[in-house]
């Protein structure tokens, strides 16, 4: 794998290839780097995903010879999403180069250790919040800006890093992409921006606009999100860029952290661990969900096909569910119970307030999208991949 390790000081970066290791963030400590060990490559399930992804019928010439840099390459969705272009280029001859970003070179190593020693593939230790400054690149045709705070936990605990990272890490990307001429931008961007239901409508389509309280912790997120998608409206205004919003629904997958503090998440660990799953809530959240390998086939369709400046949600209602049904259809599967817990006053502080949040995906399956798992087979995907690798 080719690495080019580079310090978290402005002026290291600004110049160059110069950099050293010092200032380094190591995530070795931290909660959740156990679940990087798991060699996903040695799981047929996990395989078979990866392979259904590069086999769907895309414009993948796009692609053909380029490259692609993506921020969040560690990530859930990012780490998929370098594992499809990366086989691609192994068994189709796509010949694209990624650039993954990402702050712990340790994890990159360990994740992505399939293709240690494949050129196509550089990982670059990196910080969003701070100016990217690589002119050692060259033109890089596809940017994909992936990284985020998406957890809970991360809301309440560090709600300054999670507002910074949707927004001046999304600016130091754009800055990047308008530098290097890229031919287009995509920002990840999430259903949080919709906030609560109005009670006017039962879908979402990409037009609507909910209600947000703007004036508490917890609107860090949703707020910095929208504030990213007018912000990619503004560079493609006065920069020229060409900008697709794919905007994802409550993903879940084995590619999953395993310090995840999604509700989803939480219970799809009790399943792994043969454990009752905890409710924290009467559970009548009624949210859209996506299996992992079918949100990065709705990333692909709208980097690849999506019309410049269009937001598009990523969403089959075949995964829609109150969380309640949620965390009774994986308690069943492993024979335990739900029992309900009263969460503390720092997960709550995390918790999303809307209690309906449904997607209309019509527009992304209008460019050809279609979901291949609903939810209950993407659970048991999930359980099966992820318990085999432990």
């Amino acid at each position: 794998m080719a690495y080019c390790i580079k310090s978290y000081y402005t002026s290291d970066y600004n110049s160059g290839l110069r950099g050293h290791k010092r200032g380094i963030k190591k995530e070795s400590d931290s909660p959740g780097v156990r679940e990087i060990n798991m060699n996903l490559y040695d799981n047929n399930l996990y395989m078979e995903d990866i392979n259904y992804v590069k086999s769907l019928n895309l414009p993948w010439g796009k692609l053909k010879n380029k490259s692609l840099l993506l921020s969040g390459a560690t990530g859930m969705i990012g780490s998929f999403l370098v594992d499809v272009i990366l086989e691609k280029n192994i068994i189709d001859g796509l010949n694209c180069t990624v650039y993954g970003l990402g702050r712990s070179e340790e994890k990159a190593k360990a994740r992505f250790s399939k293709y240690a020693d494949d050129p196509r593939f550089v990982f670059i230790p990196y910080d969003v919040k701070i100016p990217f400054k690589r002119n050692d690149l060259g033109t890089v045709d596809y940017v994909l800006h992936l990284a985020s705070n998406t957890h809970p936990m991360q809301y309440s605990t560090d709600p300054i890093g999670t507002i910074t990272t949707n927004i001046i890490g999304l600016q130091n990307m754009l800055d990047f992409a308008v530098e290097h001429h890229a031919t287009r931008f995509a920002f990840a961007s999430s259903n949080e921006v919709y906030g609560e239901n109005r009670g006017d409508v039962e879908f979402f389509e990409e037009s609507y606009c909910g209600y947000i309280n703007s004036n508490t912790l917890r609107a860090g997120y949703p707020e910095s999100k929208r504030c990213g998608e007018a912000l990619c409206q503004a560079y493609k205004a006065q920069k020229g860029l060409d900008i697709v919003i794919p905007r994802l629904t409550r993903t879940y997958g084995p590619t999953m952290l395993m310090s995840d503090t999604k509700a989803i998440s939480q219970f799809i660990k009790k399943g792994i661990a043969g454990e009752d799953v905890v409710l924290k809530s009467a559970g009548n959240q009624y949210y859209s969900y996506q299996y992992v390998a079918d949100s990065v086939a709705g990333v692909l369709t709208v980097l690849l096909y999506g019309e410049s400046g269009e937001a598009y949600n990523i969403a089959d209602e075949n995964s829609d569910i109150m969380l309640r049904d949620l965390a009774a259809i994986i308690a069943k599967m492993n024979g335990k119970e739900v029992v309900f817990e009263i969460p503390d006053a720092l997960e709550a502080a995390g918790y999303s307030t809307a209690t309906k949040a449904r997607l209309d995906g019509r527009k992304l399956h209008e460019l050809g999208w279609k979901s291949e798992y609903d939810l209950k087979s993407g659970i048991i995907r999930t359980i099966q991949i992820v318990r085999d690798i432990f």
